[in-house]
């Protein structure tokens, strides 16, 4: 299990070659922070280039209906017990999508799992302490994701106490919404990342579709590449449990922030990243890649089979410990 654990420390890192700081052909980029990470845009402009007032303004509206970390957000007002608010567009779109992707998924993307989430301390609800078995199968009553309802624009539990958390896909709806805004500008050309998330449409500043890296699992610190993708008017998203973990002070066990919403328990899983592609939505691509790696490597394989429309990049560790990579047919990776 030594290997397991270090292999946890592996990244697998999704990097936009568009040439750094250089500007071709009118294309413009933008960077920044936003929703706790950063973000960096590339588009070419068509007539004048978008005001960044404008990007921030989405970032604040999607923030203001979907950020469980804003306490006067309409989700979190909704986890609070406010029973009066009236969700907006944005709300109900990454609802509906859940909705869809916790149904192929036969559950394991469940976005009634952040009681749990926070329960493990890797949310910004009340973490808790030496948790047991007991607290375990109580919070375990308040997951389920078919127990919530949206009606005439309200949110409705069927059990008190539980808590929608979307951040596993908010972040890649975030780069939607960006898109489209850049779509109904006239723009066909560009590319959204935030923390990692992409969508690419058109073409980059060379006239070549988007053209993204994913880093060797190497642990000696250092970093190569030998696999590249591009994205042709596509979406790709990466969950991972190599970034994000805790280790209990007393047991020294590490716990990975992925939580399985079938034992309440953080995903005891062989798969370290889960890179999905799709020509949907970023949100989407999310909610699906979040889904593989509380899934496990082999249900990961079954699942993709059966979707062939998704095209996927896992890293994983075999019986031996050793780690591997698997990709899925449709994917075409590419040298450098």
């Amino acid at each position: 299990m030594k290997n397991y654990l270090k292999s946890l420390f592996i990244s697998i890192v999704l990097l936009l070659f568009s040439c750094a700081d250089e500007t071709q052909d009118n294309y413009v980029k933008i960077s920044g922070n936003a929703l706790g990470t950063t973000f960096h845009i590339t588009y070419k402009v068509q007539a004048e280039p978008v005001a960044d007032a404008s990007i921030d303004s989405l970032f604040h509206v999607v923030n203001k209906s979907l950020s469980t970390y804003w306490s006067d957000s309409d989700i979190s007002k909704i986890n609070a017990g406010d029973t009066s608010v009236i969700v907006d567009g944005f709300f109900e779109e990454v609802f509906q999508k859940s909705k869809k992707v916790h149904k192929e998924t036969g559950g394991f993307f469940d976005p009634t799992v952040g009681v749990l989430v926070n329960a493990w301390g890797f949310g910004p609800g009340k973490e808790l302490k030496h948790i047991s078995k007991k607290d375990i199968d109580s919070l375990l009553e308040l997951v389920g994701f078919e127990k919530v309802n949206l009606v005439n624009g309200k949110v409705r539990f069927k059990k008190p106490g539980m808590y929608l958390d979307f951040n596993a896909n908010a972040k890649g709806y975030a780069v939607d919404v960006i898109g489209r805004f850049l779509e109904s500008e006239k723009i066909s050309d560009y590319m959204v990342e935030i923390g990692g998330e992409i969508r690419a449409r058109g073409k980059n500043p060379h006239g070549k579709l988007w053209k993204i890296a994913i880093e060797d699992p190497n642990f000696d610190g250092s970093r190569s590449y030998n696999r590249y993708i591009t994205l042709d008017n596509e979406s790709i998203a990466t969950s991972g449990n190599y970034r994000k973990y805790k280790i209990d002070p007393v047991t020294g066990i590490k716990y990975a922030h992925t939580i399985d919403p079938k034992t309440g328990y953080p995903a005891k899983s062989d798969l370290l990243s889960a890179s999905v592609i799709a020509k949907s939505d970023c949100a989407d691509a999310d909610a699906y890649a979040t889904a593989l790696m509380a899934m496990g490597y082999e249900r990961s394989k079954k699942f993709l089979k059966k979707h062939p429309e998704l095209k996927s990049f896992l890293i994983f560790v075999d019986k031996d410990g050793k780690t591997q990579t698997f990709h899925t047919e449709n994917l075409t990776l590419l040298q450098n």
